[in-house]
């Protein structure tokens, strides 16, 4: 006996034949009419920016009457433009609650951003194609300032080119420099691993410079707006403690070292209060998509310092996208050379508790996740130029 099965959906007829096989068929159905959702992650990558993939894949997966399936863009958006995409399902359950602990980009990440679509239409036209050749409608993309532009692009495309597309910004950056939000999740991290360097080096110092070493440089990340160099100043709790400015040249051996990747990869000193709102701004991007949210993104908004108490709140993405939030005068003395108590009074919570990763022979255990490729649809290649 033949049945048939008729949905009608986007003012598409469909009609599915099957022996035997309803309870299929309906599962065939029901996931053309749900979205597939896309996440990448952008830019420079973080101690916790896996976190917020954790919190993205795993609230994704507690509503599987709206989202089908949850693909990765394997290095950013490069891996929407040219297809390359990852089915997160073939990840266990263990696998992705893992992301949690382990540093640094599991899908890969890219430093690229989208040009105007009047500048170059046809990346935008490539993105429908690979947009609707997998169903995908949410974009979720992780990253900071321009990521934020490429997301706000993306999300133009539904009125600009009629592809129907949600895009979901969730923030993150070390240098803390995204508007809006208290803080960017990925900094507090950075913050803690600097601090504790910088208090660490100090006594190191002092025990040598007798005869030895009297001066130590450490180079931190941080671009234009000094949030990262800021937080070394946390270091010095009393009178006389490290960190110092130097202004003239004393001739005094010294040491320096740049901080560069370690500073931003340190899992294993990561802040707590890091890992939470990270993990937040991922759940808050996929529940502000499944109510049809779309140009925005999750911030963090805090209530007080003491008690530390913060909630998500919601950002449009026209405001903070191309903006840089720099450290405010206050912050700094008016020397120059240190900051200020109420500086330290919105450092300190968010390089509050520890959150250690699972340790084994003494070393921290990370995930790499299978990212399996899904099968492209699409014959036309599309070279990034």
């Amino acid at each position: 006996m033949v049945d048939i099965l008729a949905l009608i959906h986007d003012n598409i007829r469909v009609v599915i034949l099957c022996v035997d096989e309803k309870v299929n068929a309906l599962w065939e159905i029901n996931d053309m009419i749900k979205k597939n959702a896309f996440y990448a992650q952008s830019g420079g990558v973080t101690a916790v920016i896996n976190a917020s993939a954790c919190g993205v894949i795993e609230t994704a997966r507690t509503h599987k009457d709206k989202i089908g399936k949850i693909y990765a863009g394997r290095n950013g958006i490069i891996g929407a433009l040219t297809e390359d995409l990852i089915d997160t399902s073939k990840d266990s359950v263990r696998a992705i609650a893992a992301l949690r602990h382990t540093p640094s980009g599991a899908f890969g990440s890219c430093r690229y951003k989208l040009k105007g679509l009047d500048d170059n239409r046809a990346e935008y036209e490539r993105l429908i194609e690979v947009f609707a050749a997998h169903n995908i409608g949410y974009f979720f993309y992780n990253g900071g300032g321009d990521s934020a532009d490429t997301c706000l692009k993306v999300s133009q495309i539904s009125k600009a080119l009629g592809y129907p597309i949600q895009a979901i910004h969730i923030p993150k950056t070390v240098d803390n420099d995204l508007p809006i939000t208290d803080n960017c999740p990925g900094f507090g991290s950075v913050a803690k691993y600097v601090a504790v360097s910088i208090r660490e080096a100090a006594f190191d110092v002092a025990s040598m410079a007798k005869t030895s070493t009297k001066i130590f440089v450490m180079e931190v990340m941080g671009r234009h707006a000094g949030w990262i160099a800021a937080a070394g100043g946390l270091a010095a709790e009393n009178t006389g403690d490290a960190p110092q400015m130097i202004q003239n040249k004393h001739g005094y051996k010294y040491h320096w070292a740049v901080a560069d990747y370690l500073q931003r990869a340190a899992r294993h000193i990561a802040s707590k209060t890091d890992v939470e709102q990270a993990y937040a701004v991922g759940k808050a991007a996929v529940e502000m998509a499944l109510k049809g949210k779309n140009a925005v993104m999750p911030a963090i908004k805090r209530i007080s310092n003491t008690p530390y108490k913060w909630k998500i709140s919601e950002a449009r993405l026209a405001r903070v996208a191309n903006v840089e939030k720099m450290m405010p005068r206050n912050y700094i003395s008016k020397d120059g050379f240190h900051i200020t108590p109420r500086c330290r009074r919105y450092l300190y919570p968010l390089i509050q508790g520890e959150d250690y990763p699972p340790f084994k022979n003494g070393l921290p255990q990370y995930v790499t996740l299978k990212n399996v490729a899904v099968t492209k649809k699409l014959d036309k290649t599309f070279k990034v130029k």
